[in-house]
């Protein structure tokens, strides 16, 4: 019997030393990123765009109800056009936006600075926004992970602190964004807590 388990011991190392080479660890991955020419939009015009170094990361949400119907890669053709035929902007406003199923898009290129109906300079902030009305309903499982895994995606690559995330709130008086259900998770330091955790993997 000691004999059979001398043997069995370097198998069952083996096993596990394998195990764990081959499986990373939980949200140790990039995540995927839908391009604009994906979700069917177009590239802004670089002669107008105004170009930045992201020094922070800013959340926004939608601000009004996103039915589980609705399909969010006509969201963002609605959203690109109303951006450029209604405001004059050069692209939708933010970087990044995250539907009901905690899918991420490619919005504005992030080189160029975004937009803002409020009273802040978004030079230097990565902008995202979550679809939906935080001031009314809660974000989903999905979304929340979704804003982990792009805000630790956001702060490595671009070398951005931890305590530069905030909330539209923080930057902008005068604005509910993004929506006392969502900001919560700001408030409370679980989405900072969860970005540190995930760039220590």
């Amino acid at each position: 019997m000691r004999r059979a388990l001398h043997w069995l011991f370097p198998c069952l190392v083996a096993i596990a030393i394998t195990a764990c080479a081959t499986h990373e660890p939980p949200h140790a991955i990039e995540p995927t990123i839908i391009s604009v020419s994906d979700w069917g939009g177009t590239p802004a015009n670089e002669a107008l765009t105004r170009h930045h170094t992201i020094n922070r990361i800013t959340l926004h949400h939608q601000g009004v109800a996103f039915p589980r119907n609705r399909d969010p890669q006509q969201y963002l053709r609605d959203l690109q056009s109303w951006s450029r035929k209604i405001k004059d902007w050069i692209d939708v406003p933010y970087h990044y936006v995250i539907d009901l199923d905690g899918r991420i898009y490619e919005g504005r290129d992030i080189r160029f600075s975004g937009d803002t109906n409020t009273s802040y300079d978004p030079a230097g902030h990565a902008l995202i926004e979550v679809v939906g009305n935080f001031e009314e309903v809660e974000p989903n499982a999905a979304q929340l992970d979704a804003v982990v895994n792009l805000m630790t995606l956001l702060a490595m690559r671009y070398h951005v602190p931890v305590d530069a995330i905030h909330g539209h709130r923080d930057v902008a008086p005068g604005t509910e964004c993004p929506g006392k259900n969502l900001y919560r998770y700001l408030e409370n330091g679980y989405f900072h807590a969860q970005v540190r955790a995930r760039m220590a993997r």
